[in-house]
């Protein structure tokens, strides 16, 4: 008889006894992220232009751009009156850190090797004068923002995900041609008020926050609203949630914050599937 083929001992009876169930985690012991604050002005700088960057990346994935046209705003920290812009003619996929250019209140291009896309100065310039709230501005001609603003109707309250516009997002009922002048830039920003969004009929969306990452989340759920609003309108008749249940998700998950923690997954994809994206000095640390 080989040994494999020797009996084996009995492992007796099973034990009756039961282990102490698993204990909670402290939830001072759970990692929750949250904006970063920082030491220097260069620091904070430095923090905006990489998440403009990923930013403007993930508009390239997802399909945001057309040919020269959209942009995405970061107010620089220390200079109110400059922003910080992708370069004209490169496209969102390619930008690196290096490539942004900082744009003075006049449209000069004051720091970079690239033109500034005289539409995104027009723009942007003047959201960023009127809304000192505000840290970026994203605008671009995506699909279904610029289908939906070809109604020149609003978003409707007909899923969670879109009540964060409920009553805070506007229309800009006219279109008078590309925007080169800061005159149509003021009406764009007096239109947008204090409203955190903006269809520009006939052109696309626009969208603000007090983050780079505020502004980019909501206008990629902005834009998936439009979709989502155009396919249930070819479908049937809309079923709106009530005014009062809008407005209560609004206060819920309409805050930037909210928006922050909303883009947190996508900003980690793009960082760490396109890390040439940061630059020749790699990304920072905080």
């Amino acid at each position: 008889m080989s040994a494999t083929d020797a009996p084996r001992p009995q492992d007796g009876p099973p034990s009756t006894e039961r282990s102490a169930p698993p204990r909670p985690v402290s939830p001072t012991d759970l990692s929750f992220a949250l904006p970063p604050t920082f030491e220097t002005v260069e620091q904070e700088r430095r923090h905006r232009k990489e998440r403009l960057t990923a930013a403007l990346r993930l508009f390239g994935r997802f399909g945001f751009e057309e040919g020269v046209a959209g942009h995405i705003t970061a107010r620089d920290p220390e200079f109110a009156d400059h922003f910080w812009v992708n370069p004209f003619g490169m496209s969102f996929k390619h930008i690196t850190v290096d490539d942004l250019i900082l744009v003075d209140h006049e449209g000069r291009v004051v720091e970079g090797r690239f033109h500034v896309n005289q539409a995104a100065f027009a723009i942007h310039s003047q959201i960023h004068a009127a809304r000192p709230d505000v840290v970026a501005a994203a605008h671009s001609h995506s699909t279904h923002g610029r289908a939906l603003s070809a109604l020149g109707i609003r978003l409707e309250p007909i899923t969670q995900d879109v009540c964060p516009f409920y009553e805070d997002h506007e229309l800009f009922d006219d279109y008078a041609g590309v925007v080169l002048d800061t005159e149509e830039g003021r009406r764009i920003a007096k239109t947008l008020g204090t409203h955190k969004a903006l269809i520009l009929r006939n052109h696309g969306l626009l969208t603000v926050g007090r983050s780079v990452d505020a502004a980019a989340w909501w206008f990629i759920t902005m834009e998936r609203s439009c979709q989502v609003q155009l396919l249930a309108q070819a479908a049937g008749e809309l079923r709106p949630i009530s005014p009062e249940n809008a407005r209560l998700t609004r206060e819920q998950l309409g805050n930037d914050t909210v928006a922050w923690i909303n883009y947190k997954p996508l900003y980690d994809v793009i960082s760490r599937s396109e890390p040439d994206l940061f630059g020749v000095d790699g990304p920072m640390t905080v």
